[in-house]
């Protein structure tokens, strides 16, 4: 058995984008992009009540973002934008900063 205190380097959080069968687009975050969308797939108690009999799901984003903090912020930033701009996302990854220093320009 290995234990998660010989991890040197913190775990990172990524942000991802779980597209429904009706098209709908649910936001979420984790350490464990994988097991958390193996998760959703399953239908089980751990799946976002959401996600629960949307099937087939399709991962449609992933990005890692760092700390939990962080991609609470850029959760919550994602969740609020409008679908269009979401469906931009899940084309054009690079679309959104995530981490917007205040010296950024913005266009």
């Amino acid at each position: 058995m290995t234990s998660g205190a010989s991890n040197s380097k913190p775990q990172q959080w990524h942000l991802y984008m779980i597209r429904t069968n009706q098209g709908h687009l649910y936001t979420g975050i984790t350490q464990d992009v994988s097991r958390r969308f193996l998760e959703h797939q399953e239908g089980g108690k751990k799946a976002a009540k959401y996600l629960r009999g949307k099937g087939p799901l399709k991962l449609v984003f992933e990005q890692e973002i760092g700390s939990r903090s962080s991609a609470l912020k850029a959760e919550s930033s994602i969740k609020k934008l409008p679908k269009l701009k979401k469906e931009n996302l899940t084309k054009n990854p690079g679309a959104f900063n995530f981490d917007t220093p205040k010296t950024s320009q913005n266009k």
